[in-house]
């Protein structure tokens, strides 16, 4: 299993603003809070793909997971005026398969406590229309 994150289109600098030198974070990087909302939403893709791989290990060894911010602007042709949580790219040639998960639309669609039940689902999802299976088969907890 791979989770990919889109790099940064540029490093972070810290400012040195009025001369009393760089500033240092915030928060110990020990500490929950220090962790960025990014960071938190791929532990929990993280998590239900780990649930996911003791039970099919061997159907997903090769496929590749992604979290991207925001879908492209250009949808697919069955995406009729539907922001997509998650899409599956199949493999093609070299190129492993892919599940994509889209961390904004998740995080909006979400009710509180509800994003890691959330994930889980769309993960199950994608992953069942990988093996072509009910997304019950794949996850008896689905829906739950």
């Amino acid at each position: 299993m791979v989770l990919r994150r889109r790099a940064q289109t540029r490093p972070r600098r810290r400012r040195d603003r009025h001369g009393r030198g760089l500033r240092g974070p915030l928060l110990p990087a020990s500490l929950p809070a220090a962790r960025t909302r990014a960071e938190r939403f791929d532990d929990l893709v993280l998590d239900a793909v780990e649930l996911l791989e003791r039970r099919w290990a061997e159907q997903l060894a090769g496929v590749e997971f992604a979290v991207e911010d925001v879908p492209p602007s250009d949808p697919a042709p069955w995406e009729d005026d539907v922001v997509p949580l998650g899409r599956l790219f199949p493999a093609q040639g070299q190129r492993p398969a892919r599940v994509v998960l889209y961390r904004r639309p998740l995080e909006t669609r979400a009710d509180g406590d509800d994003l890691d039940d959330l994930v889980a689902d769309v993960v199950v999802e994608q992953v069942a229309h990988l093996l072509e299976l009910p997304p019950e088969d794949v996850d008896p907890r689905y829906g739950d």
